[in-house]
């Protein structure tokens, strides 16, 4: 693959290639169904549609015009749970190579020039790789049960990392 870069901000066919990604992967390892890949699509359409540069961010990897990474920093809401990271991915043809770590610094460098004191994530027992990237990134387990949020029964994990 070559060509490859980071990019800020809505690009199009984004909201498709990042669930066609989400559907593809947690399918394949995880059996996940038509279920989750509605959820990720419904909820990153709304996502998209509210999206404001000044207190949100996307960030993708492409190779060529092709979407093959992803990762959202959702703003902080009023109830003081920080900002929501969210739809973090990359596909196999990039894994391995930095770009997931790439992502996740771009995210979190975002969080810390706006001032947000706290970030959060939900993600689910076995993701190993991402879980090593998470805290790497200063995210730490806070909260886990089992729990049916994506369309099957998973050992749902809370990450936070405070920055201030």
């Amino acid at each position: 693959m070559t060509d490859i870069k980071l990019n800020t901000g809505y690009l199009p066919s984004l909201i498709g290639r990042i669930a066609e990604l989400h559907a593809l992967y947690y399918h394949e390892h995880w059996g996940f169904g038509a279920f989750f890949e509605a959820k990720v699509a419904s909820e990153l359409a709304r996502f998209i549609a509210r999206y404001d540069a000044d207190r949100d961010g996307v960030w993708t990897v492409t190779a060529g015009n092709r979407i093959e990474g992803s990762i959202v920093m959702d703003r902080p809401d009023e109830s003081g749970q920080g900002a929501h990271l969210r739809w973090f991915i990359v596909s196999p043809e990039i894994q391995g190579k930095g770009w997931g770590g790439k992502l996740i610094a771009a995210a979190m460098d975002f969080c810390r020039s706006k001032g947000y004191e706290k970030v959060y994530l939900w993600t689910f027992e076995g993701l190993y790789p991402a879980r090593r990237l998470y805290e790497r990134a200063g995210f730490r387990l806070v909260e886990q049960h089992i729990g049916q949020q994506w369309g099957k029964q998973v050992n749902e994990q809370r990450f936070e990392a405070v920055l201030s």
